[in-house]
């Protein structure tokens, strides 16, 4: 037994069994099933090496339903927590968007700060705790230079202060130190809430913490970028932000709505490759058509389409641009999800050779039988095959008595379908409908 298979806990082997028989990612024990992606993965570490170097890196992950975006985000994710960077993860959905005037925005932002993670705090909930290794770091400062707690704290909060909104972050950092010294719990509290984004109206703010503005829908993206210089004078190496189902803007009715979205990632996409930002990452994870839609996809804003249209001389030559903006998810071989269903037998045995569910010739005749099923469609978007072969090991699990040649055949495997979430219409003005007259999804209105 190897020491990696020796290293599946009870705990882990249950997670990950319980996620890929609901269709999900894992959240832990991804290093058991990850195989292929080695080119994706390098470019992604370059890029984690660029934030660490107080750099700034934008990266567009592409791939089709069921090919594997979020597993590769979640799995960039925790080597991005290995080399010491802190991590803020969402998933886009109809009330939390990139930009908008109802709150969308900020439930977003909320969202994230609430997933916020460190290496010691990889399940999220660590905005608390980045605040309190910031205020040790400034007490070490502090007693190495003989001065006081205030005058180090104002010291590492005065290039934030500088910033778009930056006065009243860093006043809301400073009613945190106060609070801790006078063992106040609700002042932490509001403050912790203050920067989680979590104040709906500036009058409560003002009455629970005396400033004046609060984190809304105008300003998530300068939050985010005082968020990755605060990380970074708290002692971790930057900020990597990762957002899944981009797809939900594609979905937005109304043509503005979209448009003011896609006028946020291209303000994060230049700030990003101009040298703007610092310490700080974007990966954003969406299907084809949200890109390539010359009618609703960012190719249909025509500063993106510009900024992202593929290498053509990479395209000539049948081969792939790592270093480019867009990153498109290549298909696993029937090789690499022989070892992958390899790994998900390993992981029901608890890593255990002797327990094995099925022999290798069952993987075999497994991935035979999804060719006849669903074609080559079985391994350029596995997830599918993957959740089939999850049920197929948790039958033979629970019936020791079954034969695996007599069930194999009559394990059902559909191909994995575009979802058909139907477009997203609130009652928004200007973020989420569109205006009498304004065609919707950019076609032309007519009258019968």
């Amino acid at each position: 037994m190897t020491e990696r298979q020796r290293l599946i806990r009870p705990r882990d082997r249950d997670a990950i069994i319980q996620s890929l028989r609901a269709g999900v990612t894992p959240k832990t024990g991804l290093q058991h099933i990850q195989v292929g992606r080695a080119r994706e993965v390098e470019a992604l570490l370059k890029d984690i090496g660029r934030i660490l170097d107080g750099g700034a890196a934008f990266r567009l992950v592409v791939g089709a339903y069921g090919s594997g975006k979020s597993f590769f985000l979640q799995l960039v994710r925790a080597i991005a927590l290995e080399k010491g960077l802190v991590t803020l993860h969402a998933d886009l959905s109809p009330d939390r968007r990139l930009y908008a005037t109802g709150g969308q925005a900020r439930n977003l932002y909320a969202e994230l700060t609430r997933n916020l993670s460190t290496r010691t705090r990889p399940d999220g909930n660590g905005v608390q705790a980045v605040v309190e290794k910031f205020l040790a770091e400034a007490r070490k400062e502090a007693d190495s230079g003989g001065g006081t707690m205030e005058a180090a704290i104002e010291r590492r909060l005065g290039a934030i202060s500088e910033l778009v909104g930056g006065y009243d972050f860093a006043s809301v950092v400073k009613a945190y130190w106060r609070g801790f010294e006078a063992g106040d719990d609700g002042a932490m509290a509001n403050a912790v809430r203050w920067l989680r984004g979590e104040f709906a109206t500036r009058t409560d703010a003002r009455a629970a913490l005396g400033v004046r503005t609060i984190i809304d829908d105008g300003s998530v993206y300068d939050a985010l970028k005082i968020m990755s210089l605060f990380v970074r004078q708290a002692g971790y190496g930057g900020l990597l932000v990762c957002l899944d189902e981009m797809v939900t803007l594609y979905k937005l009715a109304s043509q503005r709505a979209r448009l003011a979205n896609y006028e946020q990632i291209l303000r994060i996409l230049n700030d990003c490759l101009q040298g703007t930002a610092g310490f700080m990452g974007f990966i954003l994870c969406g299907t084809p058509d949200f890109l390539y839609d010359p009618r609703k996809g960012l190719f249909s804003y025509e500063a993106l389409q510009s900024r992202l249209t593929d290498n053509m001389f990479a395209k000539a030559a049948g081969v792939v641009d790592y270093d480019a903006p867009v990153l498109p998810l290549g298909s696993l071989t029937p090789e690499e999800l022989y070892v992958l269903l390899g790994n998900i037998r390993n992981v029901y045995a608890s890593g255990d050779p002797a327990k094995y569910l099925v022999p290798d010739e069952a993987l075999t005749a497994f991935l035979e039988h999804c060719s006849k099923k669903i074609g080559e469609a079985y391994f350029r978007t596995p997830r599918s095959t993957i959740k089939a072969f999850a049920d197929f090991l948790a039958v033979l699990e629970q019936n020791p008595s079954i034969q695996w040649t007599a069930l194999i055949d009559e394990v059902p495997v559909e191909e994995d379908r575009p979802s058909d979430m139907p477009e997203i219409v609130d009652d928004e003005k200007g973020a989420g409908t569109a205006e009498p007259g304004e065609p919707s999804g950019g076609l032309a209105s007519f009258r019968l």
